[in-house]
């Protein structure tokens, strides 16, 4: 390889081939094309094999957790529970591994882009693939292994604001450190969908105070997670009554829409004498989490007239067509299903903990490498010609812009929201079609079981799904 013959020409093609690897640097989402179609149909086999056939292209080392979620959700839906829990029990591995890995390098990865460290999940996957293994453990019939899952649910909420104190105290020991950082704060504390599993679970083991508590969980995070829960709590009076065979309990539990995704948001920063200014303000990011003093940092030693630009994550809905939800039990009763917990909004709240965190990381990052860059731009570019001195500066300035894309990387198989019902009904055989209905009353979908056993003295639980 022939090297350039001076420093400009030199710094031209480390640009050029720094530029080439940023890509990396990217988070790929080519293998969700044309995915809502397919779960739109129900058509998981033809889903789980374009995740399957992208793993080695889509999904790099650093995003296996992201592969694992993903598959571990479309084998839960397609009804592979065994795999399913492979899947999702490795992702929780690498969820706890990769975050142990995080804290440890907070202190020393403060100009690392958060895309380049191995991806270790959003709070709401942590906790819900548990709520999903709960799920699989229960079709397949093993229900000890089941309240063990239940049991995660609850401790990992608990511990949810702690481990960040964990990462801001990391962060705080840096030495590129010029604020303090303080994560935000969350109320979620209670999963209604984690205290019903857990109710259905005790009372099949006529655990009656057991299933008292839980329910009583429930009412607790409707008063105190209003942001949360933001319609009216279900109607539990069934769940209590004791009832004996030959009658039966059927409880549908039906998923519906796609949790969110996360978008870029752009922002600016511009320096003025020993402090940096974002264009714009903090609460344009933080919202409820901001914290005062964030949108004008002191920074000393820097000189006026800088600009830089910064991504930002931020948590994006994606809307979901369904407005209701039908359970018709043929020849017997049809009845609405009401909502009991909206994973959209729990995404959302969770998220809120690290923006605080997210946020003055990367302005301290990029201010970091924007000023390394600008003092280089000058050194080289002092003794070059008008032209060559432009495109030296250019090629800087877009190598910085191209490592500061913000971290996307989310798994895109987790619903929006689900609903419950409860029917009582005599021991024997039935079919049972669960309605998804959009505005208006239109249609939507209608997922049809017959010849659905149910059972007196056991749980017969009935999970349906419409991914739209």
């Amino acid at each position: 390889m022939i090297l350039p013959q001076n420093d400009s020409a030199f710094f031209l093609l480390l640009c050029a081939l720094l530029l080439s690897g940023c890509a990396n640097l990217r988070t790929d989402k080519t293998q969700y094309a044309g995915m809502d179609k397919l779960l739109a149909k129900a058509n998981y086999p033809a889903a789980i094999a374009k995740i399957e056939t992208a793993k080695e292209t889509a999904y790099t080392y650093k995003d296996r957790v992201v592969y694992f979620l993903d598959l571990g959700m479309l084998l839960h839906w397609n009804g592979d529970y065994e795999k399913s829990n492979e899947m999702l029990e490795k992702a929780e591995r690498g969820i706890e591994a990769n975050f142990t890995k995080s804290v440890t390098r907070s202190a020393s990865s403060m100009i690392m882009n958060d895309n380049v460290l191995a991806y270790a999940g959003e709070d709401y996957e942590d906790i819900y693939l548990n709520a999903f293994k709960t799920l699989n453990y229960l079709a397949l019939g093993l229900n000890d292994e089941a309240f063990v899952e239940v049991r995660r649910i609850n401790l990992k909420l608990v511990q949810l604001e702690d481990k960040y104190d964990k990462v801001a105290q990391k962060m705080n020991r840096a030495e590129e450190a010029h604020e303090t950082f303080v994560p935000g704060t969350s109320h979620f504390q209670e999963s209604a969908l984690g205290r019903y599993l857990g109710m259905m679970l005790y009372r099949a083991d006529y655990k009656w105070d057991d299933v008292r508590i839980d329910l009583e969980k429930i009412d607790r995070g409707w008063k105190l997670q209003p942001d949360i829960y933001t319609f009216p709590m279900p109607d539990f009076s069934r769940s209590t009554q004791r009832i004996n065979a030959p009658k039966a309990r059927l409880n549908v539990i039906a998923f519906n829409g796609l949790a969110p995704d996360k978008k870029a948001t752009t922002f600016y920063i511009h320096t003025e004498e020993n402090i940096i200014v974002l264009a714009g303000t903090a609460e344009n990011y933080l919202g409820k989490q901001s914290l005062s003093g964030l949108s004008i940092i002191p920074w000393d030693g820097v000189n006026e007239g800088y600009h830089f630009k910064i991504q930002l994550p931020s948590m994006k809905k994606r809307s979901s067509t369904t407005a209701r939800i039908e359970v018709e039990v043929v020849g017997k009763t049809t009845q609405n299903l009401q909502r009991l917990e909206s994973l959209e909004n729990v995404a959302i709240e969770a998220f809120n903990i690290q923006k605080p965190l997210i946020y003055l990381k990367t302005i301290t990052r990029s201010v970091i490498k924007g000023l390394a860059a600008e003092q280089a731009k000058q050194e080289m570019t002092k003794n070059m010609d008008s032209g060559l001195g432009f495109f030296t500066r250019l090629a800087a300035d877009l190598l910085v812009d191209q490592t500061e894309n913000a971290d996307l990387r989310v798994s895109r198989f987790f619903p929006a929201e689900v609903a419950i019902r409860e029917i009582h009904l005599d021991e024997g055989t039935y079919t049972v079609r669960i309605k998804y209905y959009g505005t208006g009353g239109r249609l939507l979908h209608t997922d049809e079981r017959t010849d659905l056993h149910l059972k007196a003295n056991q749980l017969n639980v009935l999970e349906s799904a419409y991914l739209n």
